[in-house]
């Protein structure tokens, strides 16, 4: 077997809507039941049929083993336009796949100016600027003839929901998403041939307030990028004659009122289902003639992430009367999303569900850390049958549900939680020997759900919910890790670039909540260190997790511009000792009543200097870029004295003595020889003062445990995992937690709470030990030089508490896979598997060269591997060997 199989153009399967402008790039996955399988040669072709009769471009055998990120260099796009592909593919002993399956891509409008609709709203006589409520509108047009293809291109200032005749348009969610909106606007294409009807068509569309109107942050603004909304849209009809038929938004367009009566992100929805009407009714009343507005229509782009949508479906496991005497849904799980429900009853009768997160100690129903948000879903019955609802422009992070009005005859079957959001593919599974170990990466991946929702939120459910930079680069390689985050930050940082300030400097949040700085808001409002490094470590990720050289290049003037602002903040151009920093956010080892750390902060953000120096440093060089390569490697050194000048004792010691500043020293290379062996003797020795439990915050936590793995004290690393007490992340599932916890102590062992103020449940930059266990307990790795897999490493580093462990990750290539065990008589087996077209370094921890058996013969004589040495000064073996499936089994002398 040697076939093609999975073609993505741009990460996507058949994309539809894509940036015409720009070459779109092809990848595919090879299979083979064939060990050693690599790629010597590939062809792609290009056609406007799916018969491939009118083949547009064809690329010739090309010989390469390239398969992913592949160009259709000079191939002259057309707007509009659908192109079918498809691959084939030779190895190196001359087979090929033949043909694969084909796959497509589809253009979207050709440019700003291209779009000849009119943004249109609501008039103020109808619906003022200053009302909540969501309007209506609506057009008709006729359909005379057979139609070969129907496109919708839209967007909105605030959101919007299309409806054409009976059905909802598109499965999409939270439409056109959040932008840099002064600086960018996404549209949606939605394919909708089979909707359309001969004769007469009714469109509709709903507008919310979203993130563009509505309350937003947490000081209770609101409005922040503006007042109106409205809607852009253009329906494009090819009928099979040839000719076209278009529908543009505009004056001719109306506009009436909807139940929505309020809808809100933060503040939930109220729905009065007596106003409900057929808005396809021309006969009504109440609807008036659209109001045409302005609005720049050149920052329009085409959508970039993956799209919001409906992913699993949870129902309640438990009604619960509190001891105050309130009903409350259990679902089992802190989710994101909402809950569709089903009620009966008189007309005008209200019932209001309310989400939150935890009961008290006492067990009654506990919201006071979602502050301001309301949380509030309220609907009006208009009576009769059994009535089913759910909303349209808010969501809520919850776990339990306060239900008023329901009456007492509630019935659980009524109730589903429906989780949303971004629909990133699902590419990382662990599992291993304990139970607590596979819940806590089962809350990573539930806080990754409830948080990556269009953008990186640093929580999903109280007045805030906001893509804090800090946050973000934290998380974003155990992100990657667990599902493709690609396309999901490249959205997210073309924003990052839009709202870098003209000196360099980085917002605390993307997308930024406002337009400029003055003199008197610049230290306080953006850049602090290790929030602002997002525009390093961030585009330097998704490179070595998905190979993606045009993210990196697309984002390097970004990089270079935080490096110039870094280095222009002071009077040293080589320390950063100046303006605001969260430094190590909620350490535990900070002063009463602080949320930063004791970590030094000027320390904090000199180490962050030379750690995005260096990252611009290698980015400058896969980009090609020698000078400005040689400029950063010499900046970086001058940094790294600096800092040793300034951070290290004359005796050799880190003038910082905390469990932060050691970690951030070691990971970042700041210090070498004596001087590094002292800190990592001294991160041991503050561990061991508290009781091999971590004091670390936002900053020292997610390299704590690979700091201790990388550095010979393995086993310290999996004591620090295993940690029930507090705090530790098994106190967090000891308590129930089914997501992260912004504090370790959120629920303290009293079942009181940290504090209303700041308590999230759902916060997952804690959760960024997830590379941990990937990548060090399992031990899968990057290279890199040969990025996104291209060459494979795993290297286990099994410890004291687990029998097994299984891991893999779907990458560009196929899938990585990763697991060992071992028995009581010291026996270990060792089990890999390295896509096709792929190589892999695999180190066996505490393996002989003698006695190492793979299927049951001698390694070295096993099919696909390529060289056996020792390896961790004789502890280890380290097998270069060709993709495919392999089992390694020895005694262990570990």
């Amino acid at each position: 077997m040697f076939q093609i199989t999975k073609l993505r153009c741009e990460y996507k399967e058949n994309p539809i809507g894509i940036d015409w402008k720009v070459i779109p790039r092809i990848s595919w996955k090879l299979l083979s039941d064939v060990r050693d399988c690599a790629q010597s040669a590939y062809q792609v072709q290009v056609a406007t049929d799916r018969a491939f009769e009118a083949v547009r471009w064809d690329s010739g055998k090309i010989i390469s083993a390239q398969s992913i990120h592949v160009e259709l260099d000079s191939m002259q796009l057309e707007a509009r336009t659908r192109y079918y592909y498809r691959v084939q593919a030779w190895d190196g002993f001359g087979a090929n796949t033949g043909w694969s399956t084909a796959s497509f891509f589809e253009t979207g409008l050709a440019d700003a100016s291209g779009w000849q609709a009119e943004w249109i709203t609501a008039p103020e006589s109808l619906i003022p600027q200053a009302d909540d409520r969501s309007p209506q509108l609506r057009t008709f047009f006729e359909v005379a003839g057979a139609v070969e293809s129907a496109r919708i291109y839209v967007t909105a200032l605030g959101l919007y929901e299309l409806k054409l005749n009976d059905e909802r348009v598109g499965d999409h969610y939270f439409t056109p998403g959040w932008t840099s909106y002064w600086n960018r606007l996404q549209y949606q294409t939605y394919e909708v041939t089979g909707l359309l009807k001969e004769g007469d068509n009714a469109l509709g569309a709903l507008l919310g307030n979203g993130w563009y109107k509505g309350y937003l942050g947490y000081r209770g603004q609101k409005e922040t990028y503006g007042a109106n909304r409205a809607l852009l849209l253009e329906l494009h009809i090819r009928y099979k004659d040839g000719s076209e038929q278009h529908v543009f938004s505009g004056n001719r367009w109306q506009a009436g009122e909807s139940a929505i009566r309020m809808s809100d992100i933060y503040m939930g929805e109220h729905y009065d289902a007596r106003l409900e009407r057929d808005w396809r009714d021309r006969s009504q009343d109440g609807w008036q003639q659209a109001a045409v507005v302005e609005h720049p229509k050149d920052i329009i782009v085409a959508q970039e992430n993956v799209p919001v949508t409906k992913l699993e479906r949870l129902k309640p496991i438990e009604l619960v009367r509190t001891p105050k005497g309130e009903l409350v849904l259990d679902m089992g799980q802190n989710m994101v999303g909402w809950l569709s429900f089903s009620v009966q009853g008189e007309a005008g009768h209200t019932v209001e569900l309310v989400h939150a997160e935890v009961l008290d100690s006492e067990g009654n129903f506990y919201r006071d850390n979602i502050r301001s948000a309301q949380q509030c879903v309220r609907y009006t019955l208009k009576g009769g049958e059994k009535e089913t609802y759910e909303p349209h422009f808010t969501f809520q992070g919850f776990r339990f549900v306060l239900l008023a009005g329901f009456g007492e005859n509630v019935q659980l079957d009524d109730f589903t939680g429906v989780v949303l959001h971004s629909n990133m593919e699902r590419t990382g599974d662990f599992e291993c020997s304990d139970p607590l170990v596979n819940q806590l990466h089962h809350n990573i991946l539930w806080g990754q759900k409830g948080n990556f929702l269009d953008v990186p939120t640093d929580c999903p459910q109280r007045d805030e919910r906001l893509g804090w930079t800090g946050d973000a680069q934290m998380f974003v390689r155990t992100a990657s890790y667990l599902m493709n985050t690609a396309p999901f930050f490249t959205k997210w940082l073309r924003d990052l670039k839009a709202d870098q300030t003209p000196e360099g400097g980085i917002p605390f949040f993307i997308p930024n909540l406002q337009r400029s700085y003055t003199e008197d808001s610049m230290e306080k409002s953006h850049s602090s260190a290790a929030w602002g490094d997002a525009a390093t470590i961030c585009p330097w990720t998704v490179y070595e997790m998905y190979g993606d050289a045009r993210l990196l290049a697309e984002q390097y003037d970004s990089m270079k511009k935080w490096i110039t602002y870094m280095r222009e903040q002071g009077s040293n151009p080589y320390l950063w000792n100046t303006g605001f920093h969260f430094g190590d956010w909620l350490g535990l080892d900070s002063k009463p009543d602080s949320y930063i750390g004791a970590t030094d902060r000027d320390y904090v953000a000199t180490a962050f200097y030379a750690y995005s120096t260096e990252l611009t440093r290698k980015a400058a060089e896969v980009l090609g870029h020698a000078e400005d390569a040689e400029y950063y490697r010499a900046l970086h050194g001058n940094i790294v004295e600096a800092f040793s000048s300034e951070f290290v004792t004359p005796s050799g010691r880190l003038a910082v003595s905390t469990q932060t500043a050691q970690v951030l020293a070691l990971k970042f290379g700041l210090v070498e020889g004596a001087v590094k062996e002292r800190a990592v003797q001294k991160l041991k020795d503050l561990l061991a003062e508290a009781g091999d439990h971590l004091t670390t915050g936002f900053v020292g936590t997610p390299y704590l445990n690979p700091v201790l793995s990388e550095n010979g004290h393995n086993e310290l690393a999996y004591k620090l995992l295993f940690q029930k007490d507090y705090p530790s992340w098994l106190y967090q599932v000891t308590k129930g937690a089914t997501t992260i916890w912004e504090h370790w102590d959120g629920i303290k062992e009293d079942g009181s709470f940290w504090s209303a103020d700041m308590n999230s449940f759902n916060h997952y930059a804690y959760g960024a030990i997830g590379e941990w266990l990937y990548r060090y307990v399992a031990g899968i790795g990057t290279d890199e030089a040969l990025p996104g897999f291209k060459r494979v490493h795993i290297k286990p580093q099994p410890g004291a508490g687990l029998d097994f462990v299984r891991a893999s990750v779907e990458t560009m290539y196929g899938s990585v896979a990763s697991s060992w065990s071992r028995s009581e008589d010291g026996m270990m087996e060792v089990r890999v598997t390295v896509p096709a077209n792929t190589t892999g370094v695999v180190v066996l921890p505490g393996a002989k060269l003698q006695g190492l058996l793979e299927a049951g013969v001698p390694a070295e004589q096993a099919a696909g591997v390529h060289r056996m040495s020792a390896a961790d000064g004789g502890s280890s073996v380290e097998v270069e060997l060709g993709s495919g499936s392999y089992c390694f089994t020895y005694v262990s002398v570990g």
